[in-house]
């Protein structure tokens, strides 16, 4: 450490003992490398790993254990048929079974890179005022260059996620069932995933006209918890 001069209090700086001993300890045991790594692996959230996000977990009461619904495939219709779904919506004979009930949830624990998205989420949803303009940079700043993203307020207490691109399996739950997606007091909160490359609809809003695009399936809106 190459300025520890400068920690020593000026009351002692001409003591030549406390000197003596601070400059041996410095010699011996440089603690730069020790610092960088708490600074790396612990305190900038950006670069953080294992305890260092646990203890940010615990700053922004957010918890690593999340509950991620299942999506397994069903037999359904070809009209269901989207690209963004191919592997998880509607299967042909011999594919997929029959629809059963309500999907199971499973509990996981979030690798490193998911988990600090989640924290950001948190983070931000501390400190948001909750207006329109506010939580569209959130959305831009966590799902930055996956696709368009934004936030429609539908009246009525009601606010929607709307993203033009399909959300991993972690992304889904955070937005759904970790309850650290943003929300005013009071209002309901649903998530909404399109297509806008297969979906028929304006072409104001980018969607597909007559026979060559599908009606939005409301498989793709789910409320969050």
């Amino acid at each position: 450490m190459e300025n520890y001069t400068d920690t020593i209090l000026s009351q002692y700086a001409n003591s030549p003992t406390i000197t003596g001993l601070i400059d041996f300890f410095n010699q011996n045991i440089d603690p730069s490398a020790d610092i960088d790594a708490f600074y790396s692996i612990i305190w900038n959230v950006d670069t953080a790993v294992g305890v260092g996000l646990d203890m940010w977990g615990k700053i922004v009461n957010v918890s690593r254990e999340l509950q991620i619904a299942t999506t397994p495939a069903y037999f359904g219709f070809d009209e269901a048929y989207t690209a963004a779904t191919a592997s998880t919506g509607a299967q042909p004979f011999d594919q997929a079974p029959m629809y059963n009930g309500t999907l199971a949830t499973t509990t996981f624990t979030l690798a490193d890179d998911a988990y600090r998205k989640l924290i950001m989420v948190k983070a931000l949803a501390n400190i948001t005022d909750c207006t329109s303009q506010s939580l569209n940079k959130l959305l831009r700043y966590l799902f930055d260059g996956e696709g368009r993203c934004y936030v429609v307020d539908t009246g009525g207490m009601q606010v929607r996620y709307v993203f033009e691109f399909a959300l991993s399996d972690v992304e889904l739950a955070i937005m759904l069932n970790s309850g650290a997606v943003p929300r005013s007091a009071g209002v309901l909160v649903s998530v909404m995933q399109i297509d806008p490359a297969t979906t028929f609809g304006f072409a104001e809003a980018g969607l597909q006209p007559f026979d060559q695009g599908v009606f939005f399936s409301t498989s793709g809106l789910q409320n969050a918890n």
